[in-house]
């Protein structure tokens, strides 16, 4: 697969992925919508409520030496 694939992490679930990524294609460009939904307990954020990105993306780059963002 070339090229980077859009993920939507999602704390909430009373929705299906489904739901999510139709409502998504409904409304953003084909290539901004989510392939895929991954559905967490909560979001990481800081003491001032900005998101960790980086603590999301941990498990993806487990076990690589550079971690490009």
């Amino acid at each position: 697969m070339s090229g980077r694939s859009a993920r939507c992490p999602v704390a909430l679930a009373e929705v299906t992925e489904a739901e999510i990524i139709a409502h998504c294609k409904e409304r953003l460009v084909g290539f901004k919508a989510p392939s895929s939904v991954e559905f967490r307990d909560c979001i990481p954020r800081t003491a001032t409520g900005k998101i960790q990105k980086f603590k999301l993306r941990e498990p993806y780059w487990a076990g690589y030496q550079r971690k490009v963002n």
